[in-house]
């Protein structure tokens, strides 16, 4: 086969040097690199990869992700789908993995280790430890994801240490999750072979972590944003530091995605080479994946660039074959044919009410930019013996319903949400993907969830008479339609949540997703009831007054 040639200047991240050069590429790989004196004004460098990512939370299926994330120069990702697996368990991880091989994109998927997350929660599925030797016998996954369970590797429980010596007897690479765990208890944690963590959001914690031996994810999603905190360790331990997304909207995607991270990087002065090897070394070393960084025999993934600050619309080629251009992805999907697992009926109107026990209520406070929350004490307020929300205080009911079985829903209190009318509901709801909504009063909120039931899935917003809808049949986690389609939606209700709802927060659908997410400290709501993640157990919403 005739080589395709390539030159410009070769951004070397091994000898850390840049210089011009011609690159023949033959089947794919890049057969010859030699130096030039005619190179175009040009970068050629290793393409991105975004270190841990759920591709469920973009709400699109892996081929129509693909197509945003190569048009900002990602050509790999290490992907959990721990998402789809909570409700739909191997079938759903297969689902992903056989979309996935449709787009040139590279996706490492690992395999999900907490499935269900914890015992305080319903879900969908469970993913035993003999599934997870499937998995990894099957289909040779990278590594095992994200372990969540950090109190059942610290109690070291049967089933946990099970599934990590699985992880080791296939020789794969095990991720962490241990937000705020420092001292004795993180060290017992790493020495059960746990290699990363992207929980990190302070400084000293990550320093801390970085000092013990593991690999640090500085994550900037569309709701945890911990880049600002943690991107000093660029300079403290560079050849530790990763970059990843978790979990990004597609609006958001639709605006960038590593690239921003390293645009925001260089822009900061920090040294081009340890941002770029942190963008593409590094996940590479760390899971083993087949992927080019411009070396001879290496696949030929590579981006060119016209500049190393912005790295806007780059051409993107994978495997030797240009798959975006100018902004614009240049391969075709197909649909794909939905599965779920949606089982209840429309709630009817006294579903949610909450009787008052006493008039002081634990109330969960939600903090901008963060998937931690804290926890407060607050007067309820009380109409005709049925507590509810209170939006001069910022006290707005919060419901979860169990979406695979009838089941009273669970009822709690909020604050920092802002909304003034109305409300807002999903079924991306971490980790078991049940429905949550919150709202200013009973009738919205009903409204809300009842769409939800109708659509067998999505997130919606209502002011109390109209609503704004967008259907997630696959899964309740992902849209049918283009990407494109699908931001453009997505964007109009979010607007529509802050600016006629009044929500003041910045991704108020993504923060509401993490609000049943019980593995992340400190009050959250499960269908279950009111749990304490700090010390790990159920709690009371109702609290004797002081």
């Amino acid at each position: 086969m005739k080589a395709k040639v390539f030159r410009g200047n070769l951004v070397d991240l091994h000898q850390k040097k840049i210089y011009p050069a011609e690159i023949k590429v033959v089947n794919g790989r890049i057969q010859s690199i030699t130096s030039c004196s005619d190179a175009p004004p040009l970068y050629i460098l290793p393409g991105f990869v975004d270190a841990h990512i759920h591709i469920e939370s973009s709400m699109l299926v892996p081929t129509e992700f693909a197509k945003m994330a190569v048009c900002h120069g990602t050509v790999a990702t290490i992907s959990d789908p721990h998402e789809i697996a909570n409700v739909l368990g191997l079938v759903g991880v297969e689902f992903m993995i056989r979309n996935a091989e449709l787009s040139p994109l590279k996706f490492y998927f690992g395999v999900p280790s907490c499935v269900p997350a914890t015992s305080y929660e319903t879900a969908g599925a469970e993913l035993t430890a003999e599934d997870i030797s499937y998995l990894f016998e099957k289909y040779n996954l990278a590594y095992l994801s994200e372990m969540m369970n950090y109190p059942g590797v610290l109690q070291s429980d049967p089933e946990v240490i099970k599934k990590l010596a699985i992880a080791k007897k296939y020789g794969k690479p095990v991720d962490g999750h241990a937000p705020g765990v420092t001292g004795d208890e993180a060290i017992r944690y790493i020495q059960a072979g746990i290699s990363t963590d992207h929980e990190c959001f302070r400084y000293e914690e990550a320093k801390w972590k970085a000092d013990h031996g593991m690999k640090i994810l500085i994550r900037e999603g569309s709701a945890a944003k911990n880049f600002e905190a943690l991107i000093d360790l660029m300079a403290y331990c560079p050849d530790k530091i990763m970059f990843c997304s978790d979990d990004k909207h597609p609006d958001d995607l639709m605006e960038g995605h590593i690239n921003l991270l390293v645009r925001r990087a260089i822009e900061k002065g920090y040294d081009l080479f340890d941002v770029l090897r942190a963008a593409s070394l590094h996940p590479v070393q760390h899971y083993g994946m087949n992927l080019g960084l411009l070396r001879v025999g290496d696949p030929a993934d590579f981006i060119i660039s016209r500049d190393l600050t912005q790295f806007e619309q780059p051409e993107v080629y994978i495997d030797g074959e240009c798959v975006a251009k100018e902004g614009v992805a240049l391969f075709e999907t197909t649909k794909a044919e939905p599965i779920n697992h949606f089982e209840i009926e429309q709630l009817h109107p006294d579903a949610i009410r909450l009787k008052a026990k006493t008039d002081t209520i634990q109330v969960i406070k939600v903090l901008d930019g963060e998937l931690i929350t804290e926890q407060c004490l607050a007067k309820a307020k009380i109409h005709q013996g049925f507590v509810v929300s209170d939006p001069d205080r910022d006290i707005l009911q919060l419901v979860v319903v169990n979406r695979y079985k009838k089941a009273v829903p669970a009822v709690a209190f909020i604050q920092g949400f802002g909304l003034k009318r109305g409300a807002i509901a999903s079924t991306v709801a971490h980790d078991s993907h049940n429905i949550i909504a919150v709202g200013v009063d009973e009738a919205s909120i009903l409204k809300a969830i009842n769409e939800i039931i109708k659509t067998k899935g999505g997130i919606n917003a209502t002011d109390g008479r109209s609503i704004k809808s967008l259907p997630l049949p696959m899964a309740g986690l992902m849209s049918l339609a283009s990407g494109e389609e699908t931001g453009r939606l997505y964007a109009l209700i979010d607007q529509y949540a802050k600016k006629t709802l009044g929500s003041t927060l910045k991704a108020p659908f993504m923060s509401l997703s993490f609000m049943a997410l019980l593995v992340i400290p400190s009050l959250k709501l499960s269908d279950l009831g009111l749990f304490d993640g700090s010390r790990f157990q159920f709690t009371d919403l109702f609290m004797e007054s002081s």
